[in-house]
């Protein structure tokens, strides 16, 4: 053990006088989270919409007084039947509340600009739980939002950018840092050394440990802090399976750093086999759900995924560990069988 611990000092030196480094790894996940938190947004905020009514009673008068004090929507008065169709086509509304005849209760149409994929799904939404809320329709719209009442995009952001996050800095980092030994000659200088050779590399990946509990303290604070996820005693097993997953991605990295020379290639390789599939096929950006069925098979080798999926059901749905454990199960056996070909193969490379 006192022979082990300069090893680490000599990487922790080596990390923190690298202040490149340094400042894009802490600085980093401060900056995906507030982008992703507040200035990316998939919320659709302005929904314009106009109305078509042949008289104007209780009922008809409620639903509009409803439509224009809602914040998501902005309403944009009344129109005749004749000008639904160049109103449309000329973008000035995104949605038609057609009130169809003038009894008491009328029917009610609405009739959405779908040419715009992105919006007309929730605003749809928004309409019609507008329109059903406190009046019956012809066809009763029954509306529940459970978890996201106010569907903040925040909410599905986290879990993807901390899978995305600790990728980066777990495998991307230390591959390029036990290559770059290898590169320069220096690891040849270790490994004679009194030191055996899995603690040299042990040695290597502790202050990325270290830094990624840095990072996974900072996103956690904002995260709870800042964008107002709920928090509750799941935050525990949020820190442990997120452990488990650091743990996970280090071992990636010392994978890569056994198959290749060059940092170069360490880092092409990080990219094309990590950090696109995270950003792909985890269900961080797209559900995995939508996906074609062949690449829901190939997204279940991408680690990210069983990570992501189980932040959002802890975070989130505040579910009990139970709710996850499918998860955590497959990322134990990802961990293992990866830590095991990587120690077999480093130990192959030594002889």
């Amino acid at each position: 053990m006192i022979s082990f611990i300069p090893f680490i000092k000599k990487e922790t030196l080596h990390i923190l006088r690298d202040s490149r480094t340094m400042i894009i790894v802490l600085l980093i996940p401060v900056i995906l989270m507030v982008l992703f938190g507040f200035a990316i947004s998939t919320e659709v905020n302005n929904v314009n919409v106009v109305a078509v009514t042949p008289v104007q009673n209780d009922y008809i008068r409620e639903i509009l007084s409803r439509v224009s004090e809602n914040s998501y929507i902005t309403f944009k008065g009344c129109i005749t039947p004749g000008d639904i169709d160049a109103t449309l086509r000329q973008g000035k509304a995104d949605a038609v509340i057609v009130f169809s005849n003038d009894t008491p209760t009328p029917d009610i149409e609405l009739i959405m600009d779908a040419s715009k994929t992105n919006t007309v799904q929730s605003a749809a939404a928004y309409v019609q739980g507008i329109v059903s809320a406190g009046g019956q329709t012809a066809v009763p719209i029954i509306t529940r939002t459970l978890y996201n009442p106010q569907m903040k995009s925040a909410y599905n952001f986290v879990p993807g950018i901390m899978g995305m996050l600790f990728m980066l800095i777990c495998a991307m980092m230390t591959s390029v840092s036990i290559v770059r030994e290898k590169e320069t000659g220096t690891m040849e200088v270790l490994l004679v050394s009194p030191v055996r050779p899995m603690r040299i590399v042990i040695a290597k990946l502790v202050p990325y440990f270290i830094l990624s509990c840095v990072v996974l303290t900072t996103i956690l604070l904002i995260a709870y802090g800042l964008l107002d996820l709920p928090l509750s005693a799941t935050v525990i097993n949020v820190v442990w399976v997120s452990l488990l997953y650091i743990v996970l991605s280090l071992a990636l990295g010392v994978l890569i750093s056994t198959t290749t020379e060059q940092q170069v290639v360490a880092l092409l390789v990080s990219a094309m086999l990590f950090m696109l599939p995270v950003i792909m096929l985890s269900g961080m950006l797209f559900p995995v759900e939508n996906m074609p069925r062949v690449l829901q098979w190939v997204s279940c080798i991408v680690p990210a995924r069983w990570y992501i999926d189980a932040m959002r059901k802890l975070m989130i749905e505040q579910l009990p560990i139970s709710g996850v454990l499918d998860d955590v199960m497959i990322m134990v056996g990802m961990a293992t069988l990866i830590i095991t070909v990587a120690i077999r193969k480093f130990n192959d490379k030594l002889e």
